[in-house]
């Protein structure tokens, strides 16, 4: 399927890497919890990381009020969202065809401010994006913090990814060469809970903290 396919996110170079289905798109989505917004201001191209959650096809951003990222962005200028997960290091006998094995997605669109009524929807969205169950967990939100944060959300309906997987390819002559060559993959990283040094010693690690492990797609 390639029903995110549009002639800006058709691939031009290495055409077979790349995926414009939603469920692939989705995938890697869900895995990562951090992107970059990329804008053009004055002349002046800007790229913003910010952390991020995905609800069905719109994706929520957020930041300060005062954000100049979110105050450009959600006045319906173009944007490009990346989201890269680096899955391991490709070693081959060159440099040239050394590389990385990586799932990315570019999604291109222009945001709309969320109103008022929707922001506390979307807050936990993005929250429960990077850790689930985490929001239940947390204290009301106040309504001077709600003022004070920016949340835009991007439809997904321009999107394309990009898929690097397996060993190097080489130069059929090197592979006689005397030099390892493969793969040094990363594993999913392992989340080691730290306790803020002043936790009331009553409090137990909820389980949502405890079981929380990396999605792997």
């Amino acid at each position: 399927m390639s029903d995110l396919l549009s002639s800006r996110t058709k691939l031009d170079r290495y055409p077979s890497r790349g995926m414009h289905d939603f469920e692939t798109i989705a995938a890697i989505l869900d895995e990562g919890f951090f992107c970059h917004v990329g804008f053009v201001k004055n002349g002046q191209p800007f790229v913003i990381p910010t952390g991020f959650g995905r609800k069905d096809r719109v994706l929520y951003i957020h930041g300060s009020a005062a954000s100049r990222m979110l105050s450009e962005a959600g006045k319906g200028i173009p944007l490009c969202v990346t989201v890269t997960l680096v899955d391991g290091l490709v070693l081959a006998r060159s440099a040239f065809h050394s590389s990385v094995n990586y799932r990315s997605v570019v999604i291109l669109g222009t945001a709309e401010p969320v109103p008022a009524a929707e922001k506390i929807t979307a807050l936990k969205t993005i929250a429960d994006h990077i850790l689930p169950g985490r929001w239940d967990s947390l204290r009301a939100v106040k309504q001077e913090e709600i003022d004070l944060t920016a949340v835009l959300k991007l439809e997904n309906v321009e999107a394309s990814a990009k898929v690097r997987t397996g060993p190097p390819v080489d130069d059929e002559e090197d592979y006689a060469l005397p030099i390892w060559a493969g793969t040094l993959d990363f594993a999913a990283p392992v989340a080691v809970p730290n306790p803020d040094k002043r936790l009331q010693a009553s409090v137990a690690m909820p389980a949502h903290v405890a079981r929380y492990r990396r999605i792997k797609s």
